[in-house]
């Protein structure tokens, strides 16, 4: 290699170093005045964000849980659960109520299951389309009332994973959607 082509090199290296130094330093600010860090962060900790519809099939959901509980008196809580047994999708719903937390199985008030049809099922996908998904995480804010939110998949991790809705209107349609089930649901 001549002086000139060493000289050329080095400029490219150099050149190449410093883009390299610039991405470091300035994408992390761009990716977070874009909204995506959360996202980018995920996929680094091998965490993908899947979104209901897009990425998951409603055949592909076995169980959902909605879990809202209060620890004020007197303590209440409150499960909605949605899944798939030996071939129908089936509505789950549970009511526990007393003077001491945390409430036991005994504690419940009011629960029953309801065998869904096709329409109902579709339903209940339509109102968590559009949500997203991801493994769940230790979160600093336990103890809050919730909600807590699961779900479970074919080919997805064992222990589920946290669900979100994609927006207020679409977690109230949920909750609209479980309020007629469980009105039509055999008590237990």
């Amino acid at each position: 290699m001549t002086g000139m082509e060493g000289t050329n090199c080095m400029k490219r290296m150099t050149t190449a170093f410093a883009a390299l130094l610039a991405c470091a330093l300035f994408l992390p600010s761009l990716v977070e005045g874009a909204g995506i860090t959360d996202r980018v962060a995920d996929l680094l900790r091998g965490n993908k964000t899947l979104t209901v519809g897009a990425d998951i099939q409603s055949g592909d959901i076995t169980d959902f849980y909605y879990t809202f509980s209060s620890s004020t008196f007197p303590p209440q809580y409150q499960r909605y659960r949605f899944y798939a047994e030996n071939g129908t999708h089936r509505f789950f719903h549970e009511k526990r109520e007393g003077d001491h937390w945390p409430l036991l199985e005994s504690d419940a008030t009011d629960s029953g299951t309801k065998v869904l049809n096709a329409e109902e099922w579709k339903a209940f996908f339509r109102s968590i389309e559009g949500g997203t998904v991801k493994n769940r995480e230790e979160h600093l804010e336990s103890g809050d009332s919730g909600p807590w939110m699961y779900l479970y998949r074919n080919g997805g991790p064992k222990e589920g994973q946290e669900f979100y809705f994609a927006t207020l209107g679409a977690r109230n349609a949920f909750l609209d959607l479980c309020a007629r089930l469980k009105e039509n649901a055999p008590k237990q």
